[in-house]
């Protein structure tokens, strides 16, 4: 199976790309550090030019330049976990490079048809699903491509369900 590179998918985005996230808790490597920091001192990188934040902030900017609108909706168990609570702390920096971002509780979520992954849909034409482990960490394989366009509106359906109940980002209060 040929390797999935995200990076194009962003850069090659025209209109839209929209993230929906539906798991409390996520453990992949490329985050662990900074999740063992902020457990450790209760801080968080929120520095959009630091190492770890400037790759992402890059492509975010590049695409909001060029046009596309960026959107993330983020499923959440209340009370939230740590992690969530990690991830919310870190979401500034997403908004400044440009995402409109989105929180809801899960409870109200029960009455939407959701996919069975998480995903990206890059303008309206193509799926991106995201696997991971029941540990949170990347299964194998990571990624998978659908242009189905059934698919394809199911999933961007599903998206827009839940957006329109989202709670946006600075009106958000973790509990």
């Amino acid at each position: 199976m040929p390797q999935i590179d995200f990076r194009a998918l962003m850069e090659a985005a025209r209109t839209s790309a929209v993230h929906l996230e539906m798991r409390d808790q996520y453990a992949v490597v490329d985050e662990a550090d900074d999740f063992t920091q902020w457990q450790t001192t209760g801080q968080r990188d929120a520095e959009p030019g630091s190492a770890y934040w400037a790759p992402w902030v890059d492509l975010i900017s590049r695409a909001r330049q060029r046009g596309v609108t960026v959107r993330r909706a983020r499923i959440v168990s209340e009370p939230v976990t740590e992690y969530i609570r990690y991830e919310h702390a870190g979401t500034p920096v997403n908004v400044a490079a440009g995402e409109d971002v989105r929180w809801l509780p899960r409870q109200q979520a029960a009455t939407l048809l959701l996919p069975g992954a998480d995903l990206w849909v890059f303008d309206a034409e193509t799926v991106l699903f995201n696997h991971f482990t029941g540990d949170g960490d990347w299964a194998d394989p990571d990624m998978e491509l659908s242009t189905d366009p059934t698919v394809v509106k199911q999933c961007a359906d599903a998206f827009d369900a839940v957006w329109a109940r989202a709670v946006p980002h600075d009106q958000y209060k973790i509990r």
